[in-house]
């Protein structure tokens, strides 16, 4: 049978397009931090954690993507087990890390004197010019290393987590409860992710203490624990089209032996 007839591997190949390009997309766009309260038009949030206090929900823009990340992890999880997303894990970790040293490339190459000084108008109608484009590209591309490397070793450590206790969740409930080993997983594995980045890129890496380490992961896993509830109806939905897409027989064949990789 041809590869491409094979509907558990075409499955796998669209899954793994998904996960990769989201996991290195939401790595481009984390360098920007936004206000979730101004973007949804309230009034930022002032509450206070471990005595750090004047805290809302400025969250990096990656935080858009993560979540589909996390939705794809339980769904290949479900069907293709422990290895499948330990595998698309460190091919996304592979990945994100060689898109990072041809960025850091890119950013060492000399830049073309009209492009750096007179390119970049904003709008054709307003006479504004950024003074420096290749300033502006380092900004925008040149992350700080611990930030990468905190960035990749929690997911990686949030992806292995989450495998292991979605599968563990599914050997003593059996195949029902959906929810609670994807939604009981993703929770899990996020309390993890949202301090240990902070911990490696901002405690290890710079000059921040404890409590403000703690204080922003915390505002970071209350984000990521609403939207995971949020999300949760998604997981069942994504396993009603790849039953019809799969078949019954297919989809039962390929859960039973991805359980039996736990």
């Amino acid at each position: 049978m041809s590869m491409f007839k094979n509907r558990s591997v075409i499955l796998f190949i669209i899954l793994a397009g998904f996960f990769v390009t989201n996991a290195l997309v939401a790595e481009m766009i984390g360098i920007k931090i936004f206000s979730l309260e101004q973007s949804l038009g309230f009034e930022p949030l002032d509450l206070s954690f471990f005595g750090v206090s004047g805290l809302s929900l400025n969250l990096t823009a990656g935080v858009l993507l993560w979540p589909v990340v996390f939705v794809m992890t339980d769904i290949i999880n479900e069907y293709y087990g422990k290895r499948g997303v330990k595998f698309l894990s460190y091919l996304a970790v592979g990945l994100i890390s060689y898109a990072f040293v041809m960025i850091f490339v890119a950013i060492e190459l000399s830049p073309n004197s009209w492009w750096n000084e007179k390119s970049g108008l904003l709008d054709s109608d307003v006479l504004m010019q950024i003074k420096s484009m290749n300033l502006a590209f380092h900004k925008v591309f040149g992350q700080g290393l611990w930030i990468i490397i905190g960035s990749l070793v929690a997911f990686l450590v949030g992806q292995i987590l989450d495998v292991t206790v979605y599968q563990q969740i599914r050997k003593r409930t059996g195949e029902g409860l959906i929810w609670l080993r994807a939604t009981g997983s993703t929770l899990l594995s996020q309390l993890v992710d949202s301090y240990l980045v902070l911990i490696i890129a901002f405690y290890i890496g710079s000059d921040w203490d404890m409590n403000r380490v703690l204080a922003i992961g915390t505002m970071n896993y209350i984000y990521k624990f609403v939207v995971a509830i949020i999300l949760t109806p998604v997981i069942y939905v994504s396993h009603h089209l790849i039953d019809r897409y799969l078949g019954t027989n297919l989809a039962q064949e390929m859960k039973n032996r991805a359980s039996l990789q736990s």
